[in-house]
Protein backbone atom coordinates (compact mmCIF):
# COMPACT_ATOMS: atom_id res chain seq x y z
CA UNK A 1 0.00 0.00 0.00
CA UNK A 2 2.92 2.29 0.65
CA UNK A 3 4.00 2.16 -2.97
CA UNK A 4 0.90 4.01 -4.13
CA UNK A 5 0.49 6.87 -1.68
CA UNK A 6 2.11 9.28 0.70
CA UNK A 7 2.85 8.40 4.33
CA UNK A 8 0.07 10.29 6.09
CA UNK A 9 -2.84 8.83 4.05
CA UNK A 10 -1.39 5.34 4.54
CA UNK A 11 -1.26 5.88 8.31
CA UNK A 12 -4.83 7.21 8.41
CA UNK A 13 -6.23 4.37 6.29
CA UNK A 14 -4.37 1.57 8.04
CA UNK A 15 -5.03 2.88 11.54
CA UNK A 16 -8.75 3.27 11.02
CA UNK A 17 -9.10 -0.25 9.65
CA UNK A 18 -6.67 -2.23 11.79
CA UNK A 19 -6.87 -0.46 15.19
CA UNK A 20 -9.87 -2.48 16.48
CA UNK A 21 -8.00 -5.70 15.63
CA UNK A 22 -4.82 -4.46 17.28
CA UNK A 23 -6.56 -3.65 20.55
CA UNK A 24 -8.52 -6.93 20.44
CA UNK A 25 -5.35 -9.03 20.37
CA UNK A 26 -3.74 -7.00 23.16
CA UNK A 27 -1.07 -5.05 21.28
CA UNK A 28 -0.46 -1.63 22.78
CA UNK A 29 -1.59 1.27 20.59
CA UNK A 30 1.63 3.18 21.30
CA UNK A 31 3.85 0.35 20.09
CA UNK A 32 1.66 -0.19 17.06
CA UNK A 33 1.98 3.52 16.23
CA UNK A 34 5.76 3.38 16.56
CA UNK A 35 5.89 0.28 14.37
CA UNK A 36 3.62 1.87 11.76
CA UNK A 37 5.78 5.00 11.56
CA UNK A 38 8.90 2.86 11.12
CA UNK A 39 7.26 0.91 8.29
CA UNK A 40 6.17 4.15 6.58
CA UNK A 41 9.73 5.47 6.87
CA UNK A 42 11.02 2.30 5.23
CA UNK A 43 8.63 2.97 2.37
CA UNK A 44 9.94 6.52 2.00
CA UNK A 45 13.43 5.29 1.08
CA UNK A 46 12.64 2.05 -0.77
CA UNK A 47 13.30 2.16 -4.51
CA UNK A 48 11.82 2.52 -7.08
CA UNK A 49 9.04 4.74 -5.75
CA UNK A 50 10.50 6.13 -2.51
CA UNK A 51 9.41 9.75 -2.27
CA UNK A 52 12.52 10.77 -0.36
CA UNK A 53 14.72 9.39 -3.13
CA UNK A 54 12.89 11.46 -5.72
CA UNK A 55 13.18 14.51 -3.46
CA UNK A 56 16.93 14.10 -3.19
CA UNK A 57 17.11 13.54 -6.94
CA UNK A 58 15.34 16.83 -7.56
CA UNK A 59 17.54 18.74 -5.13
CA UNK A 60 20.92 17.36 -6.14
CA UNK A 61 20.51 16.22 -9.76
CA UNK A 62 22.39 13.00 -8.92
CA UNK A 63 21.45 9.70 -10.57
CA UNK A 64 18.62 7.92 -8.73
CA UNK A 65 20.59 4.65 -8.60
CA UNK A 66 23.45 6.36 -6.78
CA UNK A 67 21.01 7.86 -4.29
CA UNK A 68 19.35 4.46 -3.78
CA UNK A 69 22.73 2.83 -3.12
CA UNK A 70 23.56 5.53 -0.59
CA UNK A 71 20.19 5.04 1.14
CA UNK A 72 20.57 1.27 1.39
CA UNK A 73 22.46 1.25 4.74
CA UNK A 74 19.71 3.40 6.24
CA UNK A 75 17.13 0.97 4.88
CA UNK A 76 18.94 -1.87 6.64
CA UNK A 77 19.10 0.04 9.94
CA UNK A 78 15.41 0.95 9.87
CA UNK A 79 14.54 -2.65 8.95
CA UNK A 80 16.61 -3.81 11.93
CA UNK A 81 14.58 -1.45 14.13
CA UNK A 82 11.35 -2.99 12.86
CA UNK A 83 12.65 -6.50 13.53
CA UNK A 84 13.82 -5.58 17.04
CA UNK A 85 10.48 -4.03 17.93
CA UNK A 86 8.72 -7.13 16.63
CA UNK A 87 10.93 -9.58 18.50
CA UNK A 88 11.32 -7.57 21.73
CA UNK A 89 8.14 -5.51 22.20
Amino acid sequence: MGCFGDGIPVIVLITSIIMPMITAVGIGPLWFGIYLVIIVEIRQITPPVGFNLFGFRGLTDIDILRIAKAAFPFFLLISLDAVLITVFP
